[in-house]
């Protein structure tokens, strides 16, 4: 065990012998139980959290901190779902957007000279689009910017859009990543629990239905992400069955890439009573997950999302990856309130906040190969 932590663990009058034991299990590389993450969460503590999450982090990934020159595509703001949490759903048909086969490929064209590497394609599920609509649209892509990586459709989009053409998962699957698929994103797991997807969003696929089409695209070598939404109605029982779900499946097909935890927020949605998490909370839900996840190798700290300070803070609570430089073409979180309302931070930007929280950046592709390390 670390001396700093030795010494820590000796004065925390909080850390009784469980968690003394629990925390000796996380420095000698063991992997904790479900039940062992709750008792670290209700009983450790901050900095005990962050120092356990730090030392893991450290252990996977040193002081690196990943970011990728990328932008977003959310192609519309019209979806099948009515789910309460959500800000970006169209209200009405005056305020919908959809995006034709050539705003989609203007937006890419514009932006092609920030010397992109990745390209994130998002949206509503929309109505009347299936997969045959987008087949066509990444092959263009794929022919005119053959080094682009394309991550794109979550799974509650995949599982809309593939059984809509009256295909099998895999069969669409396959389709998509002949046309140039080489990711996809890790939306829509929202909470695995069924209580409250059936009050919070009926509508949406199962929690079970969207691990099986990411273990779908596994096998098929489609790495993804996977993601928490946090801090709306869940408790942390729920937020802890969340973690072991992905975690078992990740023990199965070594396919996700990255873990990132989204919180709530509260504008624009039928939710808007709720209290967001405080930052210290934020903080706990980076480090358990980093601490939990053994099996991941990278957590990210969603910038857009959090602030571009949080963001960073999270870099010392287990996070090593900020997503990337996005270009202002991201409107999903400002429109719920998120603290970056016109998300953009260009390379020299990104460096210039590492290097001051003293950590080294690497510029990444889309699965993480390494482009460019600084250090500084």
């Amino acid at each position: 065990m670390s001396r700093p932590l030795t010494a820590l663990l000796k004065h925390d009058k909080q850390s009784d012998k469980a968690v003394k034991h629990i925390a000796e299990k996380i420095l000698t590389g063991n992997r904790i139980s479900a039940k062992e993450a709750l008792v670290l969460y209700q009983k450790a503590g901050l900095p005990l959290m962050g120092s356990l999450a730090n030392f893991v982090r450290e252990q996977k990934n040193g002081k690196n901190v990943y970011f990728i020159r990328n932008i977003h595509i959310e192609y519309t703001n019209k979806c099948v779902n009515h789910c309460a949490f959500c800000s970006f759903r169209s209200k009405t048909e005056k305020d919908a957007w959809e995006m034709t086969h050539e705003d989609i490929l203007s937006c890419i064209r514009k932006s092609i000279g920030k010397g992109i590497n990745e390209v994130h394609i998002v949206g509503g599920i929309h109505p009347e689009r299936d997969l045959f609509f987008w087949l066509p649209v990444l092959k263009n892509i794929r022919e005119l910017y053959p080094h682009l990586h394309i991550k794109a459709f979550t799974a509650a989009e995949l599982d809309y859009i593939i059984t809509r053409a009256g295909l099998e998962v895999d069969e669409g699957l396959e389709l998509l990543k002949a046309s140039g698929l080489n990711s996809i994103p890790g939306g829509g797991a929202e909470i695995f629990d069924d209580s409250i997807r059936a009050r919070l969003f009926p509508t949406k696929i199962s929690w079970k239905r969207w691990l099986g089409i990411h273990e779908a695209a596994h096998r098929k070598d489609i790495p993804s992400n996977a993601t928490m939404l946090y801090g709306h109605v869940e408790s942390i029982q729920n937020r802890i069955f969340h973690l072991e779900m992905l975690r078992n499946l990740q023990d199965k097909t070594g396919g996700f890439n990255a873990f990132i935890p989204l919180k709530y927020k509260s504008k624009n949605n039928t939710l808007k009573g709720l209290e967001e998490t405080s930052l210290p909370e934020d903080l706990m839900i980076f480090a358990l997950s980093r601490i939990f996840l053994d099996n991941f190798p990278h957590i990210k700290a969603y910038w857009p999302m959090l602030g571009k300070d949080t963001a960073m803070l999270a870099m010392d609570f287990g996070a090593d990856d900020l997503d990337g430089t996005i270009n202002d073409t991201t409107v999903i979180y400002s429109k719920a309130g998120a603290a970056e309302q016109n998300p953009m931070l260009g390379s020299d930007e990104i460096l210039h906040l590492i290097k001051i929280h003293r950590k080294v950046a690497v510029e990444r592709d889309g699965i993480y190969n390494p482009i460019n390390k600084i250090e500084e």
